[in-house]
């Protein structure tokens, strides 16, 4: 289960922006819909701890991340290393002078350019796993779209996280390859059976992945809905999230 209540202000971005997530789920994927800058990559940088809610409890299956709370309760801030989440960024953020496999292994490195022996077995497994071992001593600039996807996505599951934080993970790709690969990576985190939080403003995202759904109006979330309950009522995804749009705009702050 992941518990997010949190707020952050952010000042000096043209005008002010304060996000007030509020939400909670124990579903397999969770999708995070909106306009850009309605707070979406942000909440993500709160649960990855990236940046710091002034206020407010993260948790991910009862343990607790971050506490600031005027409840009198201890403070909590976790580190990053220590959060056990993986992290896809919406550009993949390859290391472009590692090789495929050095990027898998990435954040299992004991120090500079060594990995124990369990570390290396688990590369080999992610490697295996993904069928990118054929490309494992190539660098991302010699690789496909879609296999740079793939090692975006091994990188962020080496370390056995707890939770998938997902980035926008087709914005990256053409609208051709987007399609096919919305498939393939729905089948990918059927299989490797970890939880994730998928942020997107693309309809299609949402009708592929979403088991719960939380939508972003202008910094806030309204409540979470399970989304085949939701969805079954409306004409289409597009209308349904328009309407969603819609009350969250108009919904007094």
């Amino acid at each position: 289960m992941i518990e997010v209540r949190i707020s952050r202000k952010l000042a000096g971005c043209g005008r002010p922006f304060t996000l007030r997530a509020d939400f909670t789920s124990n579903a397999r994927r969770v999708v995070l819909f909106g306009h850009s800058g309605s707070g979406k990559t942000l909440t993500l940088h709160c649960v990855a701890g990236l940046a710091r809610p002034d206020e407010g409890v993260i948790t991910i299956d009862g343990r607790t991340l971050f506490n600031a709370q005027a409840d009198g309760s201890p403070r909590v801030d976790i580190p990053p290393r220590r959060r056990n989440v993986g992290y896809m960024f919406q550009d993949y953020a390859l290391f472009p002078h590692l090789t495929v496999r050095r990027n898998v292994g990435f954040g299992m490195e004991r120090g500079p350019w060594r990995l124990g022996r369990e570390g290396r077995q688990r590369v080999d497994e992610l490697l295996d796993f993904f069928e990118i071992g054929h490309v494992a001593d190539r660098y991302p600039a010699d690789i496909s779209g879609g296999q740079r996807q793939r090692v975006a996505l091994a990188r962020a599951l080496a370390t056995s996280p707890s939770l998938l934080l997902l980035d926008e993970p087709f914005s990256a790709l053409d609208p051709l390859l987007r399609r096919r690969m919305r498939d393939e990576f729905g089948s990918l985190l059927e299989r490797c059976g970890v939880p994730a939080l998928i942020i997107t403003h693309d309809p299609d995202d949402v009708d592929a992945f979403a088991q719960t759904l939380v939508v972003y109006a202008e910094g806030r979330t309204l409540p979470p809905l399970d989304f085949a309950t939701a969805r079954s009522g409306m004409p289409s995804t597009v209308e349904m999230l328009e309407g969603l749009l819609l009350e969250g705009a108009v919904t007094p702050r």
